[in-house]
């Protein structure tokens, strides 16, 4: 029999917690199904001068794929640039978009190392795009990744959301493809979770979130919150921070565009060890949110896996009562996240994910206690072959 005292400091937070996970989930999901799809009017017409930006670092092996989505857009040519900023590549990224360029003339390189001198900061995402926005031309700022892929229509939709409602914010869609094993499954499986999260969260303005590798925003907007001050002291942020900056000037002006075709895509990483260098990158700017209530969430998710961790040795040590609490744990996140997940990967058409769904949420759980206890003790990674602290 477990003693009083793993009832109280274990039991009683875990029911509570449980609690709150299924009625956040479940509000998510609601709010997800709810948000209607942007589809632009028939006979819309851009009239918006648009700059793509792409920082780039050491990206040869998917920068001309990217490049090559860019140059297959819909939006008329005359309208939109692609400035790609590359950053101290070491690789043959500057040269095969010199390549492209000759032969695309709305396409340029800046290099980042004109800009800047050695040593001068950390933050050279932030860096490159700002360097990226003081050279661009457009009215519309958008930003994506070197390794992502985006669909013909991907321009004209986040224009016409822009153009039609006034956004000052426009968070878009990022998913995963090409899978070969389950730690990519699982990252699939993930990363529609996030965005079923971000997208309901926008819409039910129970917190903002967003991807990087999908956002658009005024020029004038960037400007006018002061770009990247007050956030370059850490290396990652580029999006959810300069985000947070927006919506606290804008708080109506924030939207999440929904439409499968908004999407960009990219590979999810190879390995465990890629894996969690990307994930603590975007653990460690946790600490800088302007919005509580991203914070809260987090800490609940985070909070429920480490009792579920801790409910497995109790399970083992005491049996009886505390292993009949440790099913109903578990079972009530496997019966919350399945039907949230499913719901996800039916609407981008990727129901197959849902046969790799029992792994990954042990994986889910493994994953969350671990990077989002690292986060809290490491103070530096590696990214991109760059230690970043």
């Amino acid at each position: 029999m477990m003693p009083a005292f793993w009832w109280i400091a274990w039991g009683v937070p875990a029911l509570l917690l449980s609690a709150a996970y299924f009625y956040v989930t479940s509000r998510y999901r609601r709010g997800w199904n709810a948000m209607p799809d942007w589809v632009p009017p028939a006979g819309f017409r851009p009239s918006t001068f648009v700059s793509v930006l792409v920082p780039a670092r050491n990206e040869a092996a998917s920068i001309l794929s990217c490049l090559q989505s860019l140059g297959r857009q819909s939006y008329p040519p005359h309208l939109y640039e692609v400035i790609v900023i590359d950053d101290h590549s070491e690789d043959e990224t500057p040269a095969l978009v010199r390549a492209f360029e000759a032969a695309h003339p709305h396409f340029r390189l800046v290099r980042l190392a004109d800009y800047i001198e050695p040593g001068e900061t950390r933050a050279f995402k932030k860096k490159a795009l700002s360097v990226g926005i003081g050279l661009a031309r457009g009215e519309l700022i958008v930003t994506t990744d070197a390794d992502c892929v985006a669909q013909a229509g991907w321009l004209e939709l986040l224009v016409s959301l822009f153009e039609l409602r006034g956004a000052r914010f426009v968070a878009a869609p990022v998913n995963f493809t090409g899978e070969r094993n389950l730690t990519e499954y699982f990252q699939s499986l993930d990363m529609m979770g996030m965005m079923g999260v971000t997208g309901a969260g926008i819409f039910l303005k129970m917190n903002q979130m967003c991807n990087g590798a999908n956002l658009a925003y005024p020029r004038s907007a960037f400007f006018e919150v002061g770009g990247f001050d007050q956030i370059d002291q850490l290396a990652s942020g580029d999006d959810m921070l300069l985000m947070h900056k927006i919506a606290a000037r804008w708080p109506e002006g924030v939207f999440f565009l929904k439409n499968k075709a908004a999407t960009v895509y990219t590979a999810a990483k190879p390995d465990w060890r890629a894996f969690a260098s990307q994930r603590l990158r975007w653990a460690t700017k946790s600490a800088a949110y302007r919005d509580w209530r991203v914070t809260a969430i987090l800490a609940v998710v985070f909070l429920y896996c480490w009792c579920l961790l801790i409910g497995t040795g109790l399970s083992m040590a005491y049996g009886g009562e505390a292993c009949y609490l440790m099913l109903f744990l578990l079972a009530t996140k496997f019966a919350t996240d399945y039907f949230f997940l499913r719901g996800m990967a039916v609407y981008f058409g990727r129901g197959d994910l849902m046969k790799h769904y029992l792994p990954s949420q042990f994986l889910h759980i493994a994953y969350i206690v671990a990077i989002g206890t690292m986060a809290n003790l490491v103070s530096s990674y590696e990214w991109k072959g760059r230690q970043v602290s």
